[in-house]
């Protein structure tokens, strides 16, 4: 079977088929939007909302709110502005779900080997401060608060921006390599900024990452929900290991 043949039940590519062609709209500019302005205020500007630290005086749950409040209202603009090709990108899936279930554990071991690749060549391994930050919520909160936060809405949103827009909308009026090698640079860049100074090292694993779903969203013909199943699958993993391994391990 091609990539060709996977795109959809027609044979043809997305961005041919009329009534779905990859256009930016309103929609797209307020999620994007709303996106991009509240990731600037969370990384750079100090938040103190009024009434917040009375009402929850533990720093990481009010951390955690404000993120559970910055993806779900996300969540639901992306939604709202892809809802229609999250709906046609399922029903692709659906027609081959051996294969499409297939292919998501094949993405996740993927990122794992395009990781530790990533490590061969940088020679050290430096743990990013977010990868700490989401290593600290997990470990201390409930999997029932933390799941939904970090395997469904987050990587929905993240996929729906560097995937479906960065790739998906914007290879329409500029070349695709070009979008896919900012979607990569871009999705790295902002799991870090704000938080500590850009260095191969810290970077490599989001640039792994990237890279390998750029790959299984191009791949299936520009098929974000592909993309998002196997990044969700990718951070679901990375939380049971934290659940699952004693701190001092994760450590080392």
């Amino acid at each position: 079977m091609t990539a060709n043949e996977y795109r959809a039940p027609s044979g043809r590519p997305p961005a041919q088929i009329p009534w779905l062609a990859y256009r930016f709209t309103r929609s797209d500019a307020v999620a994007a939007g709303y996106y991009v302005l509240f990731l600037l205020l969370l990384s750079f500007v100090p938040i103190d909302i009024p009434g917040l630290s009375a009402l929850i005086p533990d720093p990481l749950v009010a951390a955690y709110v404000i993120n559970l409040a910055f993806y779900a209202v996300g969540g639901v603009l992306a939604l709202i502005a892809a809802r229609a090709y999250v709906a046609r990108e399922a029903r692709i899936l659906a027609t081959r779900p051996v294969l499409s279930a297939a292919l998501i554990p094949i993405g996740v071991i993927l990122t794992i080997i395009a990781s530790m690749v990533g490590l061969i060549i940088t020679g050290e391994a430096e743990t990013a401060v977010n990868q700490e930050a989401v290593q600290g919520l997990v470990t201390q909160m409930s999997p029932w608060l933390v799941v939904p936060l970090v395997v469904v809405l987050a990587p929905f949103v993240e996929e729906y921006i560097f995937r479906h827009l960065l790739i998906g909308k914007l290879s329409r009026y500029w070349n695709t390599w070009a979008c896919c090698i900012l979607s990569v640079l871009l999705f790295a860049s902002i799991h870090i900024v704000g938080k500590e100074s850009l260095s191969l090292p810290v970077l490599m694993p989001y640039l792994a990452t990237g890279a390998v779903l750029v790959g299984m969203y191009v791949w299936a013909g520009n098929n974000f929900m592909l993309s998002y199943g196997v990044h969700a699958a990718k951070n679901l993993l990375s939380v049971v290991i934290i659940y699952a391994v004693p701190p001092e391990l994760l450590q080392q």
